[in-house]
């Protein structure tokens, strides 16, 4: 005769639950699948969700790129301060790119946060962009300006202004900083651009005490 055990109030042979599994036993079993049934709904649909906020974020970009582009050709035109979208509290000031890193970006006025949202922004104070002076423009590690940290001194970096005049500048040196300090904004006589964001490149937190800074003069003084 087989030895029993209890399980639920019920008596169960002992010998025969490997073979078979008691009704207490089967009834944990399928509430423990239907756990990880609806685990694994909640997980696709979670991925659904950021593949289309993704798909939404980056539509987003490319249409205030679209709109951002309109906006500089009207610049170019003659029009000032044109802005983007009819709520936009910034517009388009100078066009950057670099050749090297096949970077081609619209530099908007002001480095707040919404600025910066669509664009590198144009630190109000510093020299305008491909003027004399020091002309700071910062902007996202992780987006717009992460292209900083593979230039190397000597690479070539170009502002287009709304003149449609086109400057050259000629990476000097790169530095980090702690964003106490204001030198990179510091004025300086001859045509100068500065670029600033946010470091480590590869931080998971937004912000930081240290800032990534890369200097270029201008090969041709505007």
């Amino acid at each position: 005769m087989n030895a029993t055990y209890f399980s639920g109030g019920c008596e169960v042979p002992l010998g025969v639950e490997c073979a078979w599994q008691p009704a207490a036993v089967k009834a944990a079993s399928t509430g423990s699948r239907r756990c990880l049934q609806l685990a694994a709904f909640l997980a696709l649909a979670v991925a659904f969700w950021q593949t289309g906020q993704a798909a939404y974020i980056q539509a987003k970009a490319q249409l205030a790129q679209v709109l951002l582009q309109q906006a500089w050709t009207k610049t170019l035109a003659g029009e000032q301060a044109v802005k983007p979208w009819p709520w936009a509290d910034t517009w388009p000031v100078a066009r950057l790119t670099a050749p090297s890193q096949g970077v081609d970006l619209f530099v908007l006025a002001g480095a707040d946060g919404r600025a910066m949202a669509f664009g590198p922004g144009h630190v109000y104070g510093t020299a305008a962009p491909g003027t004399a002076g020091n002309s700071v423009i910062g902007g996202h590690r992780d987006t717009h300006l992460r292209f900083l940290k593979d230039l190397r001194p000597g690479d070539e970096l170009k502002l287009q202004r709304p003149d449609g005049r086109e400057v050259a500048y000629r990476v000097s040196e790169a530095r980090v900083v702690d964003k106490s300090d204001l030198s990179p904004l510091a004025p300086r006589g001859e045509a100068w651009l500065t670029l600033i964001t946010c470091w480590p490149f590869d931080a998971l937190r937004p912000g930081g005490p240290l800032r990534y800074v890369v200097t270029a003069a201008a090969a041709v003084q505007g």
